[in-house]
C-alpha cells in the first residue's frame, strides 16, 4: 500500500533521520564467502548482528522487500510463511502476519529458524530473541548502494551468496544501461511524485527521489522542511509547475490522468498540458529490492518520450 502511510511508515524505518548517499559494507563472517554456518550477519541500521547457527529451513518475512528479495536470490523454497502486505511473487505463501502489529505467538506457529523483517517497533527482534529465534532487520534502504548491500545480506543470510552477488550485478548493468538511454540536458526537468491524493511526495533526498535523480531529474519538494517525504499544498504545485507528475496512487487510489487534470488550477500545469502525467507502480516505487531495476528502466521509459 501506498500513500501517506507509507511515507510515515519509511520514515519511522529510518529514524525520520535524512538519507545518505553511502551505506557501511555489510558485516559477514568470513564463513559467509565459503558457504559454510554459522555465520554472523550485519542486522539493524546501528552495527547490530545476527548470528544464524545453521542454513535456514522455514524462513518467515515480515517485509515485501524481503520477499521479493527471498524469492530473487534463490531462497523460495526455504519460504514458510510471508506478511500480509507480500504480494510478489504471487506464489509466495502469503498469511495473515502482519509487520506493524506482530504477533510473537502467530510467527513461532511457523517453526521459523530465520525471521526477516524490516520494522522493528521495538517488539520484533528482541522478542523472538528470547525465543531463540535470529531476526534479519533490513530497514527501508537509504541508498542504491544501501538496497545493495541488503540483497547480499538476505543471500548470505540463507546460504546463497553467490546468487545475491549475481542479482546486484545484473542489477547494476541494467541499472547503468537505462540511465546511459537518457540524453543529457542543459537544464534539468523537475517533478512531482504523488504519495496520495493529499498531496504528500518526495524530496530529491528520498530513496525515490535518488532514483529520480540518476536522470538528472529535481523533486519541486526540495527545499521543503517536512523532511524526505513532505506534504505540498495544490498551489505550491501549481505554482512551480513541474515537467512531470509522477502517479504512485494510480493502483491504490484510482488517481488517473483524466483526475489529476480535472482538479482546479492544475489544467495551467506544463505537466498536464503536454500529456506528462505517467502513473507509476507503486510497489516498485515503495520497495528498495531486486525490482529496483525495473523502476530506473521505467523512469527511463519516461524520459526518453520528453523531447531535449
Amino acid at each position: 500500500m501506498i500513500s501517506a502511510g507509507f511515507a510515515v511508515v519509511a520514515l519511522v524505518a529510518t529514524g525520520c533521520g535524512g538519507t545518505t548517499a553511502d551505506s557501511p559494507p555489510t558485516t559477514t563472517s568470513a564463513a559467509a564467502s565459503s558457504g559454510e554456518f554459522p555465520r554472523t550477519i550485519a542486522s539493524g541500521p546501528d552495527g547490530g548482528t545476527v548470528t544464524i547457527d545453521a542454513m535456514p529451513r522455514s524462513i518467515v518475512s515480515l517485509s515485501p522487500t524481503a520477499t521479493e528479495t527471498l524469492y530473487a536470490v534463490g531462497a523460495g523454497e526455504q519460504v514458510a510463511a510471508v506478511d500480509d502486505q507480500s504480494d510478489y511473487p504471487a506464489d509466495a505463501p502469503k498469511t495473515g502476519l502482519s509487520a506493524f502489529t506482530p504477533s510473537l505467538e502467530a510467527i513461532v506457529a511457523y517453526d521459523p529458524d530465520l525471521v526477516i523483517t524490516s520494522t522493528d517497533l521495538g517488539l520484533v527482534t528482541s522478542t523472538l530473541a528470547e525465543a531463540g529465534i535470529p531476526t534479519l532487520l533490513v530497514p527501508a534502504a537509504t541508498s542504491l548502494d544501501d538496497a545493495y548491500s541488503q540483497i547480499e545480506r538476505v543471500a548470505d543470510a540463507t546460504g546463497h551468496d553467490a546468487d545475491g552477488d549475481a542479482v546486484v550485478a545484473q542489477m547494476r548493468s541494467r541499472i547503468d544501461a537505462a540511465v546511459a538511454s537518457v540524453p543529457d540536458r542543459d537544464q534539468p526537468l523537475t517533478y512531482f511524485h504523488e504519495l496520495d491524493d493529499t498531496l504528500y511526495t518526495v524530496s530529491s533526498q528520498s530513496f525515490v527521489g535518488q532514483i529520480y535523480g540518476l536522470f538528472g531529474l529535481e523533486s519541486i519538494a526540495d527545499g521543503s522542511d517536512a523532511g524526505d517525504y513532505p506534504q505540498l499544498s495544490a498551489e505550491t504545485v501549481i505554482t512551480t509547475d513541474p515537467d512531470i507528475v509522477f502517479l504512485a496512487d494510480a493502483q491504490c487510489c484510482g488517481v488517473t490522468a483524466e483526475s489529476v487534470a480535472a482538479r482546479p488550477g492544475w489544467g495551467s500545469m506544463t505537466a498536464v498540458r503536454d500529456g506528462r502525467i505517467f502513473p507509476m507502480d507503486e510497489d516498485l516505487s515503495s520497495r528498495w529490492g531486486p525490482r529496483i531495476a525495473d523502476q530506473v528502466e521505467a523512469v527511463a521509459a519516461v524520459v526518453q518520450q520528453i523531447p531535449v
